[in-house]
């Protein structure tokens, strides 16, 4: 299958300053893929490439099929997007505002905007301008959706969002998923990503450093397991190990960081009594920071 999103050297400069730096990438349909990185390391430029925005200094992006340069017009059309920066006409009520993109879209069910606008309890009487900011932010989640795109782009879409709406638009994009579409999400929030990513970009000051899914993440990346011995934890033999990086005692206790399979360590305990056993999974943010402390997980 053709890929959603595919990109090749795209390269983005604002006068000396490198944004975004030959950046390869596919994204395959039916999926959600988490645009990972701290403010500054090209996610929103990379978007607003994508969707048209802005044109590289080199390189292509085709979403879609579509080259988002040459007919940013067409990708604009039939991709749904939210920028991290959403703004919608202060003067006009929600309701007016959302008609009026269905409109410019060749029409929408209104019925789809209901149901979201109440998943979201947003209340769409009410003048643009008078909204809270998470409010706000719960109108351009349902401009994004409202029309079932086959590709949703995203950057920073729970911002001003309370626990409990974060919560329902996660569900939203897992149904989109569940139904053979796609979503592109930019975030900072490491725990959404986790949520309801299938795989992650870690972008690192314009340039992508890693590409890969959740789950092959977290089998490489280093995790923490304590053991507790009957006797005296046998230092020297866990440091001997293959895959331990590193271990310290608190009593008959033992911390050992170790890297991907824990096959080796296994088979090492076995002439020992071990009481307990606890292991510290790797999460999306410490492989986060793994990459921004200069090491590859």
């Amino acid at each position: 299958m053709e890929p959603m999103i595919r990109t090749y050297g795209l390269t983005k400069h604002y006068g000396r300053t490198v944004a975004l730096d030959s950046l390869d990438l596919e994204v395959p349909p039916g999926l959600v893929f988490g645009c990972l990185g701290p403010n500054g390391a090209g996610k929103t430029t990379a978007i607003r490439l994508l969707v048209g925005l802005l044109k590289p200094t080199r390189g292509r992006a085709e979403v879609l099929g579509i080259d988002a340069t040459r007919h940013s017009d067409r990708v604009q059309a039939v991709v749904g997007y939210l920028p991290g920066d959403f703004r919608a006409y202060p003067d006009l009520t929600g309701e007016q505002y959302l008609r009026y993109l269905g409109n410019l879209r060749g029409g929408v069910d209104w019925k789809a905007v209901t149901a979201l606008a109440e998943r979201l309890e947003l209340d769409t009487s009410r003048r643009v301008g008078a909204l809270s900011h998470g409010n706000r932010q719960k109108v351009g989640i349902v401009q994004a959706f409202m029309n079932e795109p086959e590709l949703l782009i995203l950057d920073e879409p729970t911002s001003g969002l309370d626990p409990l709406m974060q919560r329902e638009f996660l569900t939203l994009v897992r149904e989109v998923r569940a139904a053979g579409r796609t979503v592109f999400l930019s975030s900072h929030i490491l725990s959404e990503v986790e949520a309801v990513a299938d795989a992650v970009g870690i972008l690192r000051r314009g340039r992508l450093v890693v590409v890969d899914s959740v789950d092959n993440l977290r089998a490489r990346a280093l995790r923490r397991i304590d053991l507790t011995f009957a006797a005296e934890p046998p230092v020297a033999v866990l440091a001997a190990v293959p895959g331990v990086r590193d271990v310290q005692t608190s009593g008959a206790t033992a911390h050992l960081v170790v890297e991907g399979s824990t096959a080796d360590l296994i088979a090492a305990l076995s002439p020992y009594r071990v009481e307990d056993v606890v292991s510290h999974e790797a999460d999306l943010e410490e492989i986060f920071l793994a990459f921004y402390d200069g090491r590859e997980v």
